[in-house]
């Protein structure tokens, strides 16, 4: 694809580059409302409503803007939550919980970085809203005390949805004062350590997909780690108990130990094999992203030297393998003027694959960029 040698010299800071980031974004996959984003590079077929990336894209607009102070990323942040209910027919709600608990941790964010009481109050009752429809369509005893992943299954239980339960559940006590709310995450937590952690604090996607109560073991993915250590870290910052720390720490570094290659998270799920071509994009494009803004929450309060060398390491790789000089790429419809100037300032865009130790292949999803972002904006935090 490239046929310019990207100049990433004039971007030096780690801070400028997750403005490269955010502004790739933009860039690749911008569309005309209410699209807002077009799901591939080159253009796909949008029929698919990505409703979890977006509130991702909720989420890192929110890092950028807490990282900058610029109010242009708070309004992206607001426009992309909004444009999540326009398309979903003006409703919150859809049948997978995971995908509602997502959008409701960004919203929280979101009420958190809004200056207007009123629009504030708004946006936490959203929230509030989330948190009670999932639990009075999801929760259930099947395996044990514990949430579903969707409507339609309801004894299939999972990392994907426990986890953001846990996490809202325990920023909610913190928000509202209402103990219900840690009492949820603490039993879900509970459950999550009684089937899907192992010893080691390796954390397993799910059970009873199929029926009957068999784990989902060859399922090995970043995002359930991160989960389960965002979760540790909520629960120590709601409890003071600095025993959640001890089990975060554990499971990040197995997690390292386990699935990073050469200082780097490859393929979701799948031995690496470099003979075998490389994909980017679809849910899995989203992985790496929610291990690595969860194990900044734990890098937050402990240092962890080796969890610290992997984020270095990889967004190293993700910068040398994953950039693509400016003149080189085919610019989405929708991309908005303020990515454009960004970028021309940069001369370069961030492209990369879902293995950041090669380059992309010829389609990447918007999801495998979100990841990318969220890499990039822990790194400019470490410095």
């Amino acid at each position: 694809m490239t046929t310019t040698t990207p100049d990433a010299a004039r971007v030096q800071t780690w801070a400028d580059r997750a403005d490269v980031a955010q502004h790739s974004v933009d860039l690749l996959y911008g569309a005309a409302p209410p699209q807002l984003l077009h799901n591939g590079h080159p253009e796909v077929a949008d029929g698919t409503f990505n409703y979890w990336w977006l509130a991702h894209v909720v989420d890192c607009r929110l890092d950028a803007h807490l990282r900058t102070g610029d109010e242009a990323w708070l309004d992206a942040a607001r426009a992309t939550a909004a444009n999540i209910r326009e398309r979903n027919d003006g409703s919150l709600f859809n049948d997978y919980f995971d995908d509602m608990l997502w959008y409701a941790l960004a919203l929280l964010r979101l009420a958190a970085a809004t200056p207007d009481d009123a629009e504030r109050d708004a946006v936490e009752a959203d929230v509030v809203a989330l948190w009670k429809h999932v639990v009075d369509h999801g929760w259930n005893d099947t395996h044990g005390p514990s949430l579903s992943w969707r409507k339609q299954q309801p004894g299939y239980k999972n990392t994907p949805a426990n986890g953001p339960l846990a996490i809202l559940g325990a920023r909610l006590a913190r928000r509202t004062g209402d103990e219900r709310y840690l009492d949820r995450a603490l039993t879900t937590v509970a459950w999550l350590e009684a089937h899907l952690v192992g010893p080691d604090g390796f954390v397993e996607d799910g059970l009873g997909r199929e029926g009957g109560s068999a784990v989902d073991t060859h399922w090995r993915f970043t995002y359930n780690q991160g989960l389960y250590i965002g979760a540790c870290v909520e629960l120590y910052m709601s409890t003071g108990d600095a025993g959640w720390l001890d089990k975060a720490e554990r499971t990040a570094l197995t997690s390292v130990r386990e699935l990073a290659v050469g200082g780097v998270f490859r393929r979701e799920g799948e031995l690496v094999d470099d003979d075998v071509p490389d994909t980017a994009g679809g849910d899995v494009g989203l992985f790496k992203g929610v291990w690595y803004r969860y194990a900044a929450l734990l890098l937050d309060e402990r240092a962890v030297p080796e969890v610290e060398s992997l984020v270095r390491s990889s967004t190293d790789a993700l910068w040398e393998h994953g950039l693509v000089a400016l003149d080189d790429v085919a610019r989405a419809d929708g991309a908005p003027p303020a990515a454009v100037v960004g970028l021309g300032r940069a001369g370069v865009v961030l492209r990369p694959g879902d293995d950041w130790a090669r380059p992309a292949p010829t389609q990447v999803g918007y999801s495998t960029v979100l990841s990318a972002v969220m890499a990039l904006e822990v790194r400019a935090r470490q410095g």
